[in-house]
């Protein structure tokens, strides 16, 4: 199978004023953010600020309420179910909790893309797999199973199965969780050096400033239900806006509200109960 490489100018992902929510409930509001083919761009945000929310729509399990969000240039609204899959073979994922699969060894879990994707020859299958847990330090873990494995490690397995079908995009979902210090900083030079090596394009879902700025083309910052900032690294570390500087300083007062907002279900729910009480 041959590395990918984006011959268009179109970018990998682009979002044009979308609004994302479930229900009546709106998480988002008017984002719009471009990555191009070789960037590594950072969506950060504290708890609950809809940043998986963004990643739901980039692979098309959420659609938009208003918007549009294009893949590699197509309207993911505008396509059946087919093409959708034809898209997602086109990217990788990296799962918040790794979604491993128990009942498979290390090397099975980061084989299973292959298998499932591809027509390549065992030979070829054993070498790229391989080739990819030598990139997260796990090599000699391929025939391990996932009960007998760390946290730390298995992050580090599902990193492998993210990338080993060389993707022209590849979304992580907190990429550095779990992770102690050696190994997250690895994994953001490993982010880093993919993306400039296969010219695909990251998006890193996050709230790890440091390991994400020392990486990062772009930040998005989100909160309050909408785009705060963006910009690079530097801008938001020079912003004198009160919610970015809240944000990289992880300072308890300012305008992050602790609170998660009360919604228009949560009161019809507490009304329920209210009424069962009485």
């Amino acid at each position: 199978m041959s590395v990918h490489t984006s011959s268009s100018s179109e970018p990998a992902l682009s979002l044009d004023a979308v609004a994302l929510g479930y229900g009546d409930f709106t998480v988002l509001r008017d984002i719009t953010m471009t990555v191009q083919p070789g960037q590594v761009v950072a969506v950060m945000g504290g708890s609950g600020s809809g940043k998986t929310t963004l990643l739901r729509a980039a692979t098309g399990q959420l659609p938009p309420q208003r918007g549009r969000v294009r893949v590699f240039g197509t309207d993911l609204s505008q396509i059946d179910r087919d093409q959708l899959q034809a898209l997602r073979q086109r990217m990788g994922v990296l799962f918040q909790q790794g979604a491993l699969f128990t009942d498979l060894n290390v090397f099975e879990n980061v084989a299973f893309p292959l298998r499932e994707h591809t027509k390549m020859a065992e030979a070829e299958i054993r070498a790229r797999v391989l080739e990819k847990l030598d990139a997260v330090g796990l090599r000699a873990a391929a025939h391990l199973r996932v009960a007998e494995i760390s946290g730390g490690m298995a992050r580090r397995v599902a990193l492998a199965r993210a990338v080993v079908l060389e993707p022209e995009l590849i979304l992580y979902d907190e990429p550095f969780a779990g992770l102690d210090p050696i190994s997250l900083g690895i994994t953001a030079r490993l982010i880093r050096d993919l993306s400039d090596r296969l010219h695909c394009a990251s998006v890193l879902i996050t709230h790890d400033v440091e390991e994400s700025f020392a990486i990062a083309d772009r930040v998005y910052l989100v909160g309050q239900g909408e785009l705060v900032m963006s910009g690079t690294p530097q801008s938001l570390r020079d912003s004198s806006d009160p919610y970015v500087q809240q944000f990289l300083r992880g300072e308890p007062d300012g305008p992050v509200a602790f609170q998660y907002p009360e919604t228009p279900a949560f009161r019809a729910w507490l009304a329920k109960q209210e009424g069962r009480a009485s």
